[in-house]
């Protein structure tokens, strides 16, 4: 697991090479791609896309291994009570019914059903892994100057940036408090009874609050010191230029938000329907 999870991770790849405005724009062509369609094929094409893509940027499964199982879990109770919520959705959209199996009372597990929560979770397949590559390989100051670049003002895309590193921040002063109150005595492992564990979590919890709030008071500070806002413009130690590599990056993800739409206009919906 890596110890600060949503952190830039420096690697020497072709995707971290890529300009942060390039990451960005390739990033929100991806998210519409993904959005706009149902379409079983063009969403598991992009699954196995952001795999390649994971792998082509050299970021190690166990650095990233703890957020995917909790992104996992989530995507599993969502599955859940999409079920438990509106058991017969995929009937409703696929206008056929083919039942499987009789669970409890009025659930009854259908094809469609099934079907239509394959494409929900692919979709999130489809989207989660370029989100996480996205925040895994663009440093933060790139990523501020690379929305200011994008038109954003430079005063909300340094905050952005500020946020970004503060993230890590966070962790890390969690760990050290977490140590420190361990080794007064305050037991947080397992062995510990989960109500106990939660009402001690709070001699953490107080302490890292009071920390931010005056890591935030310094922050403030020396910006103000420092006249940050006061001009209309400021330059940007890590911009980037575009570069070829940039292009082509940019020309193959609008190729695939192509795709997506001609799939929604070829199916004459958002949904590839395989029951009719």
């Amino acid at each position: 697991m890596n110890a600060e999870m949503l952190s830039y991770i420096r690697k020497n790849s072709p995707i971290h090479k890529l300009s942060g405005s390039t990451k960005l724009i390739c990033f929100l062509l991806w998210t519409i791609a993904a959005m706009i369609t149902y379409d079983t094929r063009v969403l598991f094409g992009l699954f196995v896309f952001g795999l390649v893509s994971f792998k082509v940027s050299k970021i190690e499964f166990k650095e990233v291994s703890f957020l995917l199982y909790f992104i996992l879990f989530f995507l599993f109770l969502n599955a859940v009570l999409i079920f438990v919520f509106s058991p017969y959705e995929g009937t409703n959209i696929y206008g056929t019914r083919t039942e499987l199996f009789h669970i409890l009372g009025p659930y009854t597990m259908t094809k469609e059903q099934l079907f239509y929560e394959l494409n929900v979770l692919l979709k999130y397949f489809a989207t989660i892994p370029m989100a996480l590559l996205f925040i895994l390989t663009t440093e933060p100051s790139e990523f501020a100057a690379s929305l200011n670049r994008l038109g954003i003002n430079y005063k909300a895309s340094y905050t952005v940036s500020i946020a970004l590193r503060y993230i890590p921040d966070i962790q890390r002063d969690y760990k050290d408090i977490s140590f420190a109150q361990q080794a007064r005595g305050i037991d947080l492992s397992k062995k510990e009874k989960l109500s106990k564990r939660i009402k001690n979590s709070t001699a953490i919890l107080m302490p890292l609050i009071f920390s931010s709030l005056d890591r935030i008071d310094k922050i403030s500070l020396a910006m103000e010191l420092r006249a940050f806002g006061h001009g209309k413009k400021r330059t940007w130690y890590n911009g980037r230029k575009l570069y070829k590599s940039d292009y082509i990056g940019i020309a193959v993800f609008i190729g695939i938000l192509i795709v997506s739409i001609y799939m929604v206009k070829s199916n004459g919906s958002r949904f590839y329907n395989p029951f009719i």
